[in-house]
């Protein structure tokens, strides 16, 4: 029997497979990188660009005029190409493509690690780097090592102020940043994750070093892909050999944290209480779709942040949904500042880096050192948390508010 990476790839755990890529995607960074790859290799034609997307998501709107040359050159080539081209404002790659986009089953092929994410929906998802994504547009082929998979079971019902991103730190933490190099995580068990819980936990999956984190597709799935106008079927689990098999009780969790500077030294909140903050971060392709910014809203309505605290929704249609619902005017009456849709300050190139020596708490997947600002320091946590501690201004564990 076989797992879903062995389905999807059709091969078994630790051959070599050639493979027709179903969705390949780039954004403006990487984008960029594979354009130059692509015509160093001689590269003259694009093969497949309807199965293309370049998502401009990183530094947007551009922050100085080398970004906004090469942005334009990069516009430029995905036109001439008839390349599916999101521009700025349309959100974070991996949003916009989980929004009635990738299906189950796919091969789904990034250059970007975090492309991950649709493995929520039963598909093979996986980043490379720039110079095999311009492999892929010239061939609209790869080639992969299919990976051997780690099971892990998450069973029972997440507690009152527990969400998807505590399962994602805690599987993090359990595995260890190198526990699946190279290998695929299939989540199983009954529990009642939706789809939104399903992207933030396959989105992990590479802070544990995997080659992919997938869900099974089941009535779940289907109902979501209807939403946009797709037809999917559920995929049936087999009986198959795993190299790990971990199980999680979600009944038992609490809210965590991600600690300086490590995604996989993973605490209780309740460890770092009345850790004072100088920023705080709710986004990111983790943790910036409408179901994060309504949490964090319902939690601050009415009241007034005590720290800076910026807000970025993950596509347009999240920034769209939040405007219809009066969920965005909660926020911005709570003093938190909104920005476009986009990666914001995630990576640390613009709209909220950390300065030397000062504090964050962010919803994103990543803590590196220096990575959202040089000599900051920041922990990782659920919006949830981020939401309690914006308006203590300090690291809170959530709770009943007096």
């Amino acid at each position: 029997m076989s797992t879903l990476s062995e389905k999807i790839l059709k091969g078994s755990a630790g051959s070599f497979v050639d493979v027709t890529v179903d969705r390949a995607l780039a954004h403006d960074g990487t984008g960029v990188q594979a354009l130059t790859a692509f015509r160093e290799m001689g590269a003259g034609t694009v093969t497949r660009p309807d199965r293309i997307s370049i998502v401009y998501d990183h530094i947007v709107p551009a922050n100085n005029s080398t970004t906004a040359d090469l942005q334009a050159e990069l516009r430029g080539f995905a036109k001439e190409n008839r390349i599916d081209l999101h521009d700025i404002g349309e959100g974070i790659c991996h949003q916009v493509m989980s929004e009635g986009i990738v299906t189950p089953g796919e091969i789904v092929v990034g250059a970007d690690s975090h492309t991950c994410t649709m493995g929520a929906f039963g598909a093979f998802a996986t980043g490379v780097g720039a110079s095999d994504m311009a492999s892929i547009w010239a061939t609209g082929e790869t080639w992969f090592k299919v990976p051997e998979t780690i099971n892990i079971r998450l069973e029972g019902e997440l507690p009152r102020y527990v969400e998807a991103k505590d399962v994602a730190l805690r599987y993090v933490g359990l595995l260890g940043a190198g526990g699946a190099t190279y290998k695929a995580i299939e989540f199983t068990g009954d529990n009642g994750l939706g789809m939104d819980d399903r992207l933030t936990i396959s989105n992990m999956s590479v802070e544990a070093g995997a080659k992919a984190g997938l869900f099974y597709a089941d009535d779940v799935t289907c109902r979501y892909l209807r939403s946009y106008g797709r037809d999917a079927v559920p995929q049936k689990r087999e009986d198959c050999d795993y190299v790990r098999e971990e199980i999680i009780q979600l009944d038992d969790m609490e809210p965590l944290l991600a600690v300086p500077h490590r995604v996989d030294d993973v605490r209780p909140v309740s460890d770092f209480e009345g850790t004072p903050l100088d920023q705080i971060f709710v986004g990111t392709c983790t943790n910036g779709r409408y179901g994060d910014l309504k949490r964090f809203a319902d939690i601050v309505k009415g009241k007034k942040v005590k720290v800076r605290t910026i807000v970025v929704p993950a596509s347009r249609a999240v920034l769209l949904k939040a405007v219809e619902t009066g969920v965005l005017g909660d926020i911005i009456r709570s003093g938190a500042v909104v920005g476009n849709p986009g990666c914001g300050p995630c990576l640390g190139a613009h709209q909220g880096v950390l300065g030397e020596d000062e504090t964050g708490l962010s919803t994103a997947n990543r803590n590196f050192k220096n990575r959202m600002g040089v000599g900051a320091k920041y922990f990782l946590s659920s919006p949830t948390t981020a939401a309690f501690s914006a308006l203590k201004g300090e690291i809170a564990l959530p709770g009943d508010l007096q």
